[in-house]
């Protein structure tokens, strides 16, 4: 008798939760996407003009409320759509309307009245513009006061609000289309939600310059609408999709860069269980280990001992990830580390160093906490471990960093993460925000210069620590914003969002990053040695540290993301991830390399949750075709 295997759904997210049911609506060449009470992917003539509008409702830890929406009604016609629908979160009733027309105008208001007082940090609408092919374009802001502003979307990532007092946004979104995106019924203003690594410009209800969280009072009605006009020329031509086939493009030409060696987090509650683990590090074989050390917390000897113990029986490298306390003699507290690490053995190749109050985001308008001046934290750090690489920054995200930069000069590396459950946890935005991660890399290279190392730090699907509010919300089965455990993890998912987040890396030069842990929220395995489709990618990445980086390109970067290394000999490694739900044909150009040994290995449902041997062939310069299912990854090894 034969088990049943996980069910499709657990293969692909490592969760039978349902995805939320997304619908289609068209009127004439307006087409949108409608989930869950929200509208997504707004387009006319094929051209994205809006990434969303949403509705939102915040708690006080900036946590999203999930409503429960009834009397859903959609009215389908061929010059218009319309969708009615009443919803209710946490005592907050509210009354919505959708209106679509054939020549691209589009109406979305919202009526909302609480049962009783009402606490929230945000009530109301987000429009967010995407970003490719919009930033640094010129968008027209008109003000409340009635003023116009010739601007920019910025192209390197703003740290504060690039627009406020907004009433307008008026952009050309595509030659011949000019879009005008109205704000009625509160104060609105703009942030660069690339920071928290979001693919979209975020306009938003009520300035953060206002008190949150704030109360909506009993009874008291609110009305806002956000209305979306278009101006079309007659000569505006329509984009037609790229469907399931997407071209990829890989050459022999070296792009000068190194690909970057691929850490492993491990937090002191997992020590014990990653020294039972000790054989699958050793096959992974990562670049080197971060080990997290809070002296807030109360670590210090017993953690380091056992860090030395992981050294000692995988050989790997240990950066250490320090969080100072930072509240009295700087000297004191970093000679005292020193002593505990020379006591416990541990030999580090770089150290991590991150005050305890930086840990927490200070938003626009709010007063920084108490903290000593970085030069002074990094200079005593240098002190107690002279000729150690010390790197410092944020252990949070690119957010922070962006806001309270670093002295540089005192560095050996920066760094910081990025975690993509901040504003939304639907799988679209999720695999989205890869989209931003160009942006990120740029503007924080602009920070650091030329001259320092660029580590990432942790930076993974689940949140390890909220910089924004007071916890990180517990999840088993869900889709989930902050959360400290997402189901994805477990999935074919995470293996194509780490395969993908890999390619971006490869574009820019980045000397590490940190993509998982052994065990745990972000883990590989789980404790019975079960391996995670992710095992099988951060493996192979672990073994491209310090190869050439070859130009690669997928001409449709929103559904396949490339990478393409060479080794010393001339063998040529290269990975492909279908980061949507579709099946997708992808055509392989090998450039002109000579004949060669193809082997294809394939990370897919059909394989959960190993790999399989998709393919083995000669090949010379003839490109060569594959399907990837939903969420798979293509391992593609060319050996001369």
């Amino acid at each position: 008798m034969t088990t049943a295997g996980p069910s499709r759904s657990v293969r692909l997210f490592g969760t039978d939760a349902p995805v939320a049911d997304v619908q289609r609506l068209s009127a004439g060449e307006l087409a949108v996407e409608l989930a869950q009470g929200n509208l997504r992917a707004i387009r006319f003539k094929g051209y994205e003009i809006l990434r969303a509008i949403a509705y939102v409702v915040r708690d006080r830890d900036w946590g999203t409320f999930d409503p429960v929406i009834s009397e859903l009604t959609v009215d389908r016609q061929a010059e218009y759509f319309e969708v009615r629908y009443a919803a209710r979160c946490e005592g907050l009733n509210y009354a919505a309307a959708i209106r679509g027309h054939a020549d691209g105008t589009l109406n979305f208001s919202v009526t909302a009245t609480p049962e009783c007082d009402f606490e929230t940090n945000r009530c109301g609408f987000c429009v967010l513009h995407p970003i490719v092919g919009v930033a640094g374009r010129c968008v027209t802001v008109g003000h409340c006061d009635g003023t116009q502003e010739d601007a920019v979307f910025p192209d390197l990532i703003d740290p504060w609000q690039p627009f406020k007092s907004v009433c307008s946004l008026t952009h050309m979104p595509a030659e011949g289309i000019e879009a005008t995106c109205r704000f009625v019924g509160d104060a609105f203003e703009m942030e660069d939600q690339r920071n928290w690594s979001d693919a979209s410009y975020k306009t938003y209800v009520r300035p953060l310059a206002l008190p949150w969280p704030y109360i909506m009072p009993a009874a008291t009605a609110n009305t806002q609408s956000i209305e979306l006009v278009l101006k079309v020329s007659p000569s505006a031509t329509s984009r037609a999709d790229s469907a399931n086939f997407v071209p990829v493009h890989v050459s022999n030409r070296p792009s000068g860069r190194k690909f970057a060696q691929t850490g492993l987090l491990i937090m002191p509650e997992a020590l014990h269980e990653t020294l039972d683990h000790y054989a699958v590090l050793e096959d992974i074989a990562p670049g080197f280990l971060l080990c997290h050390l809070d002296s807030t917390a109360g670590h210090g000897q017993e953690e380091l001992n056992g860090y030395a113990g992981v050294q000692s029986r995988t050989k790997c490298p240990i950066r250490l990830e320090y969080i100072a306390a930072a509240g009295g003699n700087l000297d004191d507290e970093f000679g005292a580390l020193a002593t505990k690490i020379q006591r416990s053995g541990l030999k580090l190749d770089a150290m991590v160093v991150c005050p305890s109050a930086d840990r927490q985001s200070t938003p626009p308008g709010s007063a920084w906490p108490e903290c000593p001046p970085l030069s002074d934290i990094y200079r005593s750090a240098r002190g107690a471990f002279p000729g150690l690489a010390i790197g410092g920054g944020m252990v949070s995200y690119f957010t922070e960093l962006n806001r309270k930069r670093p002295p540089v000069e005192l560095l050996d590396f920066v760094t910081h993460g990025t975690n993509p459950l901040v504003h939304a946890a639907d799988d679209t935005s999720v695999m989205q925000t890869l989209e931003a991660l160009p942006f990120i890399f740029r503007s924080a290279r602009q920070i650091m210069g030329n001259n320092r190392s660029y580590c990432l730090g942790p930076s993974f699907i689940a949140m390890r620590q909220n910089p924004y509010g007071s916890r990180v919300f517990d999840n088993a089965i869900e889709r989930k914003t902050m959360a400290k455990t997402d189901p994805r993890q477990h999935g074919l998912f995470a293996a194509s969002f780490i395969a993908g987040y890999a390619a971006r890396i490869a574009e820019h030069d980045i000397s590490a990053f940190v993509p998982a842990s052994l065990l745990g929220p972000a883990g590989l395995l789980d404790g019975a040695d079960n391996r995670y489709p992710a095992f099988h990618i951060v493996r192979q990445l672990s073994n491209l540290a310090g190869q050439s980086v070859v130009e690669s390109c997928s001409e449709d970067q929103t559904k396949v993301l490339s990478l393409a290394c060479r080794d010393s000999v001339g063998r040529r490694t290269v990975i492909l991830s279908n980061i949507t739900s579709e099946l997708l044909t992808v055509t392989v150009d090998p450039g002109s390399s000579p004949k060669s040994a193809l082997t294809i290995m394939m990370i897919d449902e059909d394989s959960f949750p190993g790999t399989r041997v998709a393919k083995k062939s000669t090949v010379g310069k003839h490109q060569h075709e594959l399907q990837l299912k939903p969420y798979a990854v293509a391992l593609l090894h060319y050996n001369v």
